[in-house]
Order: structure tokens, then sequence, then C-alpha cells
């Protein structure tokens, strides 16, 4: 890389990083959050959903709207987004200014989210470099999810929850400050017609199917306001895609939507980010509730596989320019569900289920972010740059709908099993059943995208010829 391909780097991966850490910051402040403003559960759980709903609705439109009307240019609005909806939550005085300050931070990362990944992909050639920059990405995106836990907990006992919130504002005014100077500045470009039908239905679609899959892991998926909205999303969703089939000029193109490395990838990188969320929440509430270690010990053990995801980020990379983004994407995805499934031997003692946390989480997230960096080669890799918005939109709103959809659902099959008890066999039972149902959603997948993307003739994605090494 050059030195100024250098900056560019670490300008957007410092933006990633910083993206990933506001989604868990939160999580540990919560109670005291609570406490200060009078939130009940309910009004809890709405700070997560004020968060996820913009992220993960207005990803799509958003990371096409890059590639219409420039890419530094949303990017940079994310930032400012950041800044003011952080400043508004750690100065809010009541619940409505919070949650207006959370919905800010959503809109802000879907912004600025695809805006930076596609600026990364079209700022490094397809090849050997690309892929070395999104190890680096997937790294400090899976890096900045533990760290946030850890950092929640430090500003929260040390200063107060309101840090939680205050400490994005000077990070991203930085960022702010030096984007204009590495970046280059987007290219005037032919005036294109926004597909407003295409816009309206796949966010209404999106912000409906989210609501309501976290409203019914909220409530009960017996909840008939949850199962209208899922069933609004999914009609919203086809008619967006019969839309798409018929505009002039579509949002999303129907030839980049149906490309077998669009469509099976996006399956493989929606399975990396949702089932590894939800064993990290199982895994979170397994260490305080069960064996009783404090939120910011739990934080401190999440540390450890950071470290083999950060070597996962620096290595893949280099398997993938052997065996090939789509096979890396089917034993990422492999090595994810196989150390999952030994923590269907989790029990009550507290120094071998530290042990045994401490191990399987190690293994699984190596298989974790070397799943992510190949699901990003593998949905990013032979579009044009004219193209890499929408495809970095897709790959940002798979991980934001996996982060919203994962842990309802599987906290939702351990309830069933736990009910109402807080008895450490019960919760266990629970745990271990909703670990079951995980593997094994992982293993189909692993399955289906063997057999359907990796032995297909472009299953060779990313490898080199072997005279080229």
């Amino acid at each position: 890389m050059s030195g100024r391909q250098k900056l560019v780097l670490a300008l957007l991966l410092g933006a990633q990083f910083m993206l990933a850490v506001d989604f868990s910051i939160l999580n540990v402040a919560l109670p005291d959050i609570g406490r200060a403003l009078g939130l009940s559960l309910d009004g809890l759980q709405w700070i997560a959903t004020a968060f996820a709903l913009p992220a993960a609705g207005f990803t799509l439109l958003f990371g096409r709207v890059a590639d219409l009307f420039g890419r530094r240019r949303m990017f940079m609005t994310g930032l400012l987004l950041l800044t003011a909806g952080s400043l508004v939550g750690g100065l809010s005085n009541g619940q409505g200014m919070l949650l207006t300050g959370r919905v800010l931070q959503g809109l802000a990362t879907a912004l600025a989210t695809p805006a930076a990944l596609s600026l990364l992909t079209t700022s490094f050639p397809e090849g050997p470099l690309r892929r070395r920059a999104l190890g680096l990405n997937g790294a400090l995106m899976a890096a900045g999810f533990a760290a946030g836990a850890l950092f929640g907990g430090v500003l929260t006992e040390g200063l107060s929850w309101r840090w939680t919130f205050l400490v994005n504002a000077p990070v991203a005014a930085v960022l702010l400050v030096a984007a204009p100077l590495l970046l280059a500045a987007d290219r005037d470009r032919a005036r294109v017609r926004l597909d407003v039908p295409g816009a309206i239905t796949v966010t209404g679609g999106l912000l409906s199917l989210v609501y309501g899959v976290t409203r019914a892991g909220h409530t009960s998926w017996s909840d008939p306001v949850a199962l209208v909205a899922i069933i609004a999303g999914v009609l919203l969703l086809a008619l967006f895609g019969l839309i798409e089939t018929r505009a002039v000029e579509p949002l999303a193109s129907v030839r980049v939507l149906t490309k077998r490395t669009v469509g099976w990838g996006n399956l493989g990188g929606f399975t990396v980010f949702a089932m590894e969320t939800a064993m990290v929440f199982l895994l979170t509430l397994y260490l305080q509730n069960v064996l009783g270690y404090s939120a910011l010990v739990t934080g401190l053990v999440f540390g450890v596989p950071g470290v083999t995801a950060a070597i996962a980020g620096v290595v893949g990379p280099r398997f993938i320019g052997r065996i090939g983004a789509h096979r890396s994407l089917v034993l990422g995805l492999a090595v994810q569900a196989v150390s999952n499934l030994a923590l269907l031997a989790l029990g009550t003692d507290r120094g071998t289920g530290l042990t045994l946390v401490l191990v399987t989480s190690a293994i699984g997230f190596f298989g974790h972010v070397y799943g992510i960096v190949a699901f990003t080669v593998t949905a990013t890799s032979g579009l044009p740059d004219d193209e890499q918005g929408l495809a970095t939109g897709l790959t940002t709103m798979s991980q934001q709908i996996a982060f919203t959809l994962g842990i309802p659902v599987i906290s939702a099959v351990a309830a069933a099993r736990t009910g109402a008890s807080t008895d450490a066999s019960d919760l266990l039972a629970g745990m271990r059943l909703a670990i079951g149902v995980d593997v094994a959603l992982t293993l189909l997948v692993v399955v289906l995208l063997a057999v359907f993307l990796s032995r297909s003739p472009r299953g060779t994605l990313s490898r080199r010829p072997r005279a080229a090494r």
C-alpha cells in the first residue's frame, strides 16, 4: 500500500470500529440509564430498538444513494449525524430526548457504514490489497463489538452512563476533519432519478419486518401487532422486488440482486452475524446469571476471543487468496458452528464453565471473522465501482438485520424451555436448547453454501491461478 492508501485505510477502519463499538457500548449501561431516567424494562428495550430500526431499515437505500450522489458526502453526513446523536443522547434529561439521540445514531450507522465500506472497496483494486483491507475491517468490526461491552462497563462505573454516548463525539469530530483531506472528492455523475417507489417499499418493508421481529422477541411470537408487522414487511419486500423488475432506473439492479455471489454470499453473511451475535448474548447471560460474574468481568472475558478475531483478520485474506472466498465462507461458518457445538457441555461449575467459554469463544471468533472477510469479498467482488454502494449496502443490511433478528429469535427458543424460572438448572436447559438450534441452523447454511456456492462454476472467485502465485 502507498502511504496515502494507509492513511485512507486508517480513517475508514477507525470509523467502522467506532460504529461497531457504538452498537454494543450501551448494553452494560442500560440498568444505570433506567434508574437515572425512570425507564421501565420496556423502555430500556426501546433504546436498542430505536437504534436497530433505522440502522437496518435505511441501509440499502443509503448505500445506493451513496452510489448516485457521492460516497464521501454520505460518509461525512453520517459522521455529522453520529456526533449530533451522541451529544443529544449524552445530554438528555428525559426518555424522549434519549431515544431521539439513539435514532440519530442508528441513521448515522445506516449512512456511514455502507459508504465507508464502498469507499474502502473502491480505494483498493480487487485482489490481494482489497482482501487485506477487508480482513482488517472484519477484525476491527468484531473487536469493536467486543470492546463496546468493555468500554461500556469502564465508562459507566468510572464516570457516568452519559459517557457511553458522549465518547463518540470527539472521535467523530476528528474523523470529520480528516475525511476531506484524505478521501477523494465525489465525482460529478449524470443526473439519475431516484427510484422513489422502490425506496419507499424496501425501507418500509425492512422497518416493518425488523420492528415485528423485535416486538415479538420482547412480547411473544403470538403478539398480533408483531405478526401484522412481519406480514406487512414481507409483502412490502415482495412488492419491492416486483417494482425493481419494471423500474427504468431501479434502486437495486435486478442483475446484482440475482447474482449468485450476492444472493448466497449475503445468506452466508447473515448467518455469520446472526448466529454468533446470539451466541455472545447467551454467553453473557450464562457468565452473569449462572456463574455470577460481574458485567465488567464479563466484558474482560470477551477480550480473549477479540485477540483471535484480530488474528483472523490478518491471516484470513491469505487463506482466501489460496482457497477462494466461497470455500472460505463455508469454512468460517463450519468452524463457528463446531466451536459452538462444544458449548452444549456448559455447567454450573465456575472454573470449568469459564474455561470452556474462553476456549470455544477464541476458536469461534476466529471462524467468525474469517467468515466475515470471506462474505464481504464474495458479495462485493466482480462488480463495477458504480455498483459498490449497492453491494456494500446489501452486505451492511444483512449485517444489521442479523444483529437485530438473531438475538430475539434464539432468545425465544431459550425462553420456550426456561419459562419464567430463574433457577440455574432451568436457565442452562434453555441455553442448551438455544445453542443446539443455533448450531443446527449454521450447519444447514454450511451445507447450502457448499452445494450452491462453493461448487458453482464461480466457486473459485478470488482464487489466484497457480502460475501467478
